[in-house]
C-alpha cells in the first residue's frame, strides 16, 4: 500500500492508539499546522482497542485524579462534540476490599478524590452488594464507590478523535512504521519512516508499549515495558444487565462488567514476564477461575464466548511518562501508563498540546517526567489492576 507521506511536518506523532490521536486533534484543533501522526498498522491496533474500556478518577495519586476526572468530563460530552457514540455507559467503579490495610488506602485515597471534586465514598458491603448482585461478599471489609465513572468502546472513540483530527486538518497515515529519528546537536531534524523521510523539528511519542523502541531512536531512555493482559467475554449471565458496574476483588484485580448479555472479565497474572507475547494462554485460567469461585461465582458457570490479549505499558512505577526531554530539544512524550491509558486520552491529547505550545498545562504534569528515576525517585500509582 503505498503511503502519501509530506516532505515536511511541524510535528509528527508517533502511535495511533487514543494518546496519539488525542494528540493530533488537540494540536490541529489549537491552529497546529501540519500536524502528521503516524502509525504502523491499523489504528488502535496496539493496545487502544484491547482494553477493556474502563473509564474513572478513583487513584491514588493527585495528578491522576485529576487527569482521569478531565478525560471522564470529554468522555461524558464525546457524542456531542464529535458526532461519535462512543457506547458509554456510567455505571460506576466499585473496588471490593478483603484487607484491612487496603480499606485504610482506599479510604485515605476517597478523601483525596472528593478534595479534587470526585464523588467517590467508601461503602459497607451490603451496599457492595446491592449495587453488584453477582458478587460474593464474604470477607469483603468495605468497598470504594464512584457513581459517575463506567466504561464504553474503545473502537469508537479511536473513530471519533482520528475524524475529528482530520477534520481539524491533521494528516493521520496508517501503515507506515517510524524506522529512525534524526537528531543533530540536541535537535530533532527528521523522523524515518519504511516510507520515507520527515522533515520536523518535534516529535511526540505516543508508542505505547513499543515506546522504549522509539526512544532509543532519538537517545532517549523511555523506561517501558510491554506485559500481556488477557481478557474475555461470556455468554449470557443471568443477573447481569446494563446497570452492572465495573467491579474489581482488588485483592485479586479480578475484574468484569456487562458486555452484551454476558460480561467482559480479566485479571492479571503475576507469573507473567515482560515481552511482546500476544498469544493467548490458558496458565492463568487456574488462578482466574477460583478468583470467580470465591468472588463472583455466577460466572463459573458462564461459556466463554471469545477473548484476546492486549498489552500493558508498565513503568517501574505504575506511573506515566509525561514530559520533554530536556537533552533532545522537542522530544516529547506520553506513554507508559500501565494499563490507564485509555481513560486518560483526552487530557492527555490536552496535556501535550500544552507542552508543544509551551503553555502550562490544563494539569501540572511535572512530577511524571522520565527523569524522576533518575532524580527524585519513582512516583508510585497505587490504584491499578
Amino acid at each position: 500500500m503505498a503511503v502519501d507521506l509530506p516532505a515536511t511536518a511541524s510535528v509528527v506523532v508517533i502511535g495511533g492508539g487514543v494518546i496519539g490521536l488525542s494528540a493530533a486533534y488537540h494540536l490541529a484543533a489549537a491552529g497546529v499546522r501540519d500536524v502528521l501522526l503516524l502509525e504502523r498498522d491499523t489504528l488502535g491496533s496496539g493496545s487502544t482497542c484491547k482494553a477493556a474500556g474502563g473509564v474513572r478518577a478513583q487513584f491514588s495519586d493527585a495528578t491522576n485524579i485529576e487527569l482521569g476526572a478531565r478525560s471522564l468530563h470529554a468522555y461524558g460530552r464525546f457524542a456531542e462534540t464529535f458526532g461519535q457514540e462512543i457506547d458509554l455507559h456510567r455505571v460506576g467503579y466499585l473496588f471490593l476490599l478483603d484487607r484491612p490495610e487496603d480499606v485504610e488506602a482506599f479510604t485515605a485515597n476517597v478523601a483525596l478524590q472528593n478534595q479534587l471534586g470526585v464523588p467517590t465514598r467508601m461503602i459497607e458491603p451490603a451496599e457492595a452488594k446491592r449495587l453488584s448482585p453477582l458478587v460474593d461478599v464474604g470477607g469483603v471489609l468495605a468497598a470504594s464507590w464512584s457513581p459517575d465513572a463506567g466504561h464504553c468502546t474503545p473502537e469508537s472513540v479511536v473513530l471519533g478523535y482520528a475524524g475529528a483530527a482530520r477534520r481539524a486538518g491533521a494528516r493521520v497515515l496508517t501503515h507506515c512504521a517510524v524506522t529512525g529519528i534524526e537528531v543533530e546537536d540536541g535537535q530533532v531534524r527528521a523522523v524515518l519512516t519504511d516510507a520515507g523521510r520527515v522533515r520536523t523539528e518535534v516529535v511526540v511519542c505516543a508508542a505505547g508499549a513499543w515506546s522504549a523502541a522509539v526512544g532509543r531512536m532519538a537517545g532517549v531512555d523511555l523506561p517501558v515495558e510491554p506485559l500481556r493482559r488477557q481478557v474475555l467475554t461470556t455468554g449470557p449471565v443471568p443477573g447481569v444487565d446494563r446497570h452492572t458496574p465495573f467491579t474489581i476483588d482488588f485483592s485479586t484485580s479480578l475484574y468484569f462488567h456487562s458486555e452484551g448479555p454476558g460480561v467482559l472479565l480479566g485479571m492479571s497474572d503475576p507469573d507473567e514476564r515482560p515481552g511482546f507475547e500476544l498469544g493467548r494462554s490458558d496458565a492463568w485460567l487456574p488462578r482466574l477461575g477460583a478468583a470467580i469461585e470465591r468472588r463472583v461465582p455466577a460466572l463459573a458457570e458462564a461459556g466463554i464466548v471469545s477473548g484476546w490479549a492486549g498489552l500493558y505499558e508498565m513503568t517501574p512505577d505504575h506511573n506515566a511518562l509525561v514530559g520533554e526531554h530536556p537533552g533532545v530539544s522537542r522530544f516529547l512524550y506520553a506513554t507508559g501508563f500501565s494499563g490507564h491509558g485509555f481513560l486518560m486520552g483526552p487530557a492527555m491529547g490536552e496535556v501535550v498540546r500544552d507542552l508543544y505550545l509551551g503553555r502550562p498545562p490544563v494539569v501540572d504534569v511535572r512530577g511524571l517526567d522520565a527523569a524522576r528515576f533518575a532524580g527524585r525517585g519513582s512516583r508510585p500509582e497505587l490504584n491499578i489492576v
